[in-house]
């Protein structure tokens, strides 16, 4: 029996399953991106796919090789997402292959994702630029899926993994460029961190660059920065070794906030949002 019921609310659903702090960027960050996963041997050994949105919203489908991939940001019923996109996940397991499942179903026995998939796995993520994952290789490719995958492609924000900053993206945002990183730690450490940095001038990433905010998305911390435009991916893996180190530093100073910096602390708090 699993040990919440469908309605309890778990503030760090993804808790427990490896690369947790990238399936929180595909939830909430990432328009396109995968993520290779197998369910146990106990639940067949079936390949499945994490994407970020499958068509039409669907939280989950069966494809016609028997393989399944669910749509971690579709919309998922109670207060514990891991159990709905497990639920989405049994009910595709349960499903006829080309079948997708457009709704999901909780009850008292229905699983969470850490239940169901074989934890021993990678978990790799891989961002991608097109919904080209949208297509079933079994699947006839027709005037109006070629229409659909190209109306999706149009939507993305050209988002990109940066390389010295694990589980950081840059994203285009049209008008601005952004940078958001997921963290692993204490929120209010997080908030220590941005602090002791802001106060000393030191808290952008570079030239130009600075800290806009930060939210929380499914119990974990995601501090964003504004970037110029141009900056581009680029400009941030130049700095990134170096910003890492000092930020890093300063999360792992325990020493008592100055009077400056808790001046600095009370504009940082402000800029603070939860998305559960």
């Amino acid at each position: 029996m699993s040990s919440t019921t469908s309605n309890d609310l778990v503030r760090r659903p993804f808790e427990g399953l490896p690369n947790e702090r990238d399936l929180v960027a595909m939830r909430q960050l990432i328009p396109a991106a995968t993520m290779a996963a197998r369910t146990t041997a106990e639940h067949g050994g079936v390949d499945v796919v994490l994407a970020t949105i499958l068509p039409m919203a669907w939280p989950a489908v069966r494809r016609s090789d028997g393989s399944i991939t669910v749509g971690i940001q579709a919309s998922f019923p109670g207060g514990d997402l891991s159990r709905g996109i497990g639920q989405a996940l049994k009910q595709a397991l349960e499903s006829e292959p080309g079948t997708p499942v457009t709704a999901v179903r909780l009850d008292e026995d229905s699983p969470r994702l850490q239940e169901l998939l074989d934890l021993d796995g990678d978990f790799e993520i891989a961002v991608h630029d097109t919904f080209e994952f949208w297509i079933d290789p079994g699947a006839e490719r027709t005037r109006e899926v070629e229409q659909s995958i190209t109306q999706a492609n149009e939507s993305i924000m050209p988002t990109i993994a940066i390389e010295g900053l694990p589980h950081a993206y840059w994203v285009d945002a049209g008008s601005k460029e952004h940078l958001r990183w997921v963290l692993d730690a204490d929120e209010d450490a997080v908030i220590d961190a941005v602090t002791r940095l802001h106060a000393r001038r030191e808290s952008g990433i570079g030239e130009g660059t600075k800290y806009a905010g930060s939210f929380r998305a499914e119990g974990l911390a995601v501090p964003v920065w504004d970037l110029p435009k141009g900056f581009g991916a680029e400009g941030v893996e130049a700095e990134a070794e170096a910003f890492r180190t000092r930020f890093e530093e300063a999360l792992a100073s325990r020493e008592p906030l100055s009077v400056k910096e808790r001046r600095a602390r009370g504009g940082i708090v402000a800029r603070q949002v939860t998305l559960r």
